[in-house]
């Protein structure tokens, strides 16, 4: 008979992303992202290749880099709403995570499957930062779609890409809950 945890799953069940927005100060420091981490670095990674690594930005970093999403912005000729959207989040953020997924060769394991562990990862970083009382959002937005971007912001190689950034922080409001799947019907049972 399995060992049921309610307190985790109560909180799996009822966790909510917390708009970027409206994150503040305070931030988590370094001692106290570090937990975070390890337990986001626990996600299912098959064949351990570790396929993922972490990109901490601190708040010195977001103009230097919101000032590169505004330079991409303009080479790729974007309107002015896309322009502010994608250096928005750096020019509000405090601190951020870029989860960065990095191929490597393997015989036995798909790059699809080495994807889908660094998704993992940005899911795991977002629930343990909302499980240690933090606001937590996990953002791409163009910027993060974008070659140009992700090397000279990030100085990516070709084999690594962003797959996803957990902004951090104070939250300053709850929001409300959204609507929410339907799991009755998205759910088939095959019984025989």
């Amino acid at each position: 008979m399995p060992t049921p945890n309610p307190h985790a799953l109560e909180f799996l069940q009822t966790r909510r992303s917390r708009p970027a927005k409206t994150l503040t100060t305070p931030v988590p420091d370094r001692a106290a992202l570090l937990p975070l981490l390890t337990a986001a670095a626990r996600s299912p990674d098959h064949g351990k290749l570790e396929p993922w690594r972490f990109i901490v930005i601190e708040k010195p970093a977001m103009a230097r880099i919101a000032d590169v999403a505004q330079r991409r912005a303009e080479v790729l000729a974007l309107d002015p709403d896309q322009t502010a959207k994608g250096r928005g989040q750096y020019d509000a953020g405090n601190l951020a995570v870029v989860v960065v997924e990095v191929e490597k060769p393997s015989e036995k394991i798909p790059v699809l499957e080495q994807t889908y562990s660094a998704g993992a990862v940005c899911l795991a970083l977002l629930n343990a930062a909302l499980a240690a009382g933090w606001g937590a959002n996990w953002l791409s937005g163009w910027p993060s779609h974008d070659r140009g971007f992700m090397t000279e912001a990030f100085d990516l190689a070709a084999h690594e890409r962003i797959a996803g950034i957990i902004h951090i922080g104070t939250e300053t409001s709850a929001p409300p809950d959204r609507p929410r799947p339907d799991v009755q019907g998205i759910t088939t049972w095959l019984s025989d």
